[in-house]
């Protein structure tokens, strides 16, 4: 997998709590996290540094995150906005996106699915840029998986996935070996975590374990109560 460069987030949280939590967790996931304890110290660093996304708390002091988000937009059209807020309120929340904001999430929310909605966003946006890009070809085992071309092969078979199929294949190849939370796939692929989506991804992984079959060193693991893990035999 190659990475272009390491994406950097400007997060804005008055909170000292929320914010060194956050900021940790961001950073332990790769991000390159600055963070702002005020409205005008965030708009300082966006206008001195270069990010790929912002994080923007609604109730700050100096500068609240409609205003920020007003001035970054003048200055920046194109970078992602995700407010976060304590605020549930229907008008709120319509204001955010009008201002440009990309998402919205409400507190309190898991860090699962903050990371969900960061990841939906920056493919919304510049992916040549900011995502890592998976190479054109994947060896796994004796099967090589094409995600742009949405196929498996396996030596003169060759299979074409569907588009769920071929998102829950990136998805597990990006995190080869490491567990990835149905909660996380579910909010990245379907949108939400409903129960009918997480019947449809159960169908959808039985599928791929049907797949991936012909090749014993390949296993795609039920990861009981936590989610699912890709490994190669050698690899992981």
């Amino acid at each position: 997998m190659e990475i272009n460069h390491q994406l950097r987030i400007l997060l804005a949280e008055d909170d000292p709590n929320l914010g060194l939590l956050l900021s940790e967790f961001l950073k332990k996931k790769g991000f390159d996290v600055t963070w702002a304890q005020n409205g005008d110290q965030a708009l300082n660093f966006f206008v001195e540094g270069q990010f790929d996304l912002c994080l923007l708390d609604v109730m700050m002091p100096k500068k609240d995150g409609f205003s920020l988000a007003k001035d970054i937009r003048a200055n920046h059209r194109q970078v992602a906005i995700i407010f976060l807020t304590a605020k549930a309120m229907e008008t709120d929340t319509l204001q955010g996106f009008k201002l440009g904001a990309d998402d919205y999430l409400t507190k309190p929310f898991s860090m699962e699915v903050l990371l969900a909605r960061i990841q939906a966003v920056l493919r919304r946006t510049d992916t040549g840029k900011i995502l890592p890009k998976l190479a054109e070809q994947i060896p796994l085992g004796q099967y090589i998986f094409y995600p742009l071309k949405m196929r498996l092969s396996l030596g003169k078979v060759d299979l074409k996935l569907t588009p769920k199929e071929n998102e829950l294949m990136k998805l597990l190849c990006e995190n080869l070996g490491q567990p990835v939370s149905r909660s996380f796939a579910l909010k990245l692929i379907w949108g939400d975590d409903t129960y009918f989506n997480a019947r449809s991804m159960d169908v959808y992984m039985t599928k791929l374990r049907k797949i991936l079959k012909d090749d014993p060193s390949v296993q795609l693991i039920n990861l009981h109560g936590e989610g699912f893990r890709l490994s190669v035999e050698g690899i992981n």
